[in-house]
């Protein structure tokens, strides 16, 4: 999944589809159809569907960042498989209403892996890891704040998609995308901050 070339969005929606085949689908059996071998694919699974209208449900925003914010946190220790506490990995979303989630999110998706390939790698490895790590890490870290502005979490949440994207199909353009709408988010908050 994660080699360059590989249709990594739709490979993603396509086993979240799976997990969800009954009436409900926990975040188990999501971190299960997606395997917990490589942390960064999950970190994109979860920051897509926050993209999506799931956003808008109460209480899923803030259960996302603290599922993000744990991934993230082992990714900087460098675990090569994935820990969630027991209380995380249980909840659960009804099966509809993520099914409808990943159909919004397929055409989007399927153009993202069009247009990706192997460039600007320096963005996306090495020395520069733990800066990206960090600014998915803060930028998740606002999702339970922002969770009183119906879908305003989407814009943060596809920052960090763009940003792990970026880093699993090795293409720097698409971690570079993802620190500009950082940026651009930062400004727009301290600019309607109240002084």
């Amino acid at each position: 999944m994660s080699e360059p070339g590989d249709k990594t969005l739709t490979h993603l929606l396509d086993a979240i589809d799976h997990a969800a085949e009954g009436s409900v689908v926990s975040v188990r059996n999501i971190l299960v159809a997606i395997g917990d071998r490589s942390i960064m694919p999950l970190v994109l699974a979860v920051s897509i569907l926050i993209v999506s209208p799931l956003s808008g449900i109460p209480s899923v925003p803030t259960m996302s960042s603290m599922i993000l914010l744990v991934l993230m946190g082992q990714a900087f220790g460098k675990r090569r498989h994935l820990w969630l506490p027991e209380i995380l990995l249980r909840r659960e979303l009804a099966a509809h209403r993520v099914k409808t989630a990943t159909g919004w999110l397929r055409p989007p998706c399927a153009w993202l892996d069009a247009h990706s390939r192997p460039r600007l790698r320096v963005l996306t490895s090495g020395v520069l890891r733990p800066l990206t790590l960090a600014v998915c890490m803060l930028t998740a870290a606002t999702f339970p704040f922002l969770e009183i502005l119906p879908f305003v979490s989407s814009f943060c949440a596809g920052a960090i998609a763009m940003i792990a994207f970026g880093v699993i199909t090795r293409d720097g353009l698409w971690v570079l995308a993802g620190y500009v709408q950082v940026a651009a988010l930062a400004c727009v908050a301290v600019w309607i901050w109240p002084s």
